[in-house]
């Protein structure tokens, strides 16, 4: 198994598409095996929690970056887990 690496995804997602269509752009850091895998995570979040389907997201970039440059805090904590406990 290889290392798992950090992923900025960047794209665009339509917004509202039957009622006001408007494009949002999007950054997103994610940590995946492969630059696929990083995407699929990417459409299956924003699928998830924007409730869009994953033909309205549209993505433009991706990019492997080291972990000094990824801006959630919340994702480097994970990272950085040495083991998990349980209360």
């Amino acid at each position: 198994m290889g290392d798992v690496k950090f992923y900025l995804v960047e794209g665009r997602m339509l917004i509202r598409p039957h009622k006001m269509p408007e494009w949002w752009k999007f950054r997103k850091y994610v940590r995946a095996l492969k630059p696929e895998h990083a995407v699929e995570k990417v459409l299956s979040e924003l699928g998830s929690n924007h409730k869009i389907k994953r033909f309205h997201i549209k993505i433009e970039r991706v990019v492997e970056v080291p972990p000094e440059q990824v801006e959630d805090r919340e994702l480097l904590a994970l990272a950085n887990l040495t083991r998990w406990v349980r209360p």
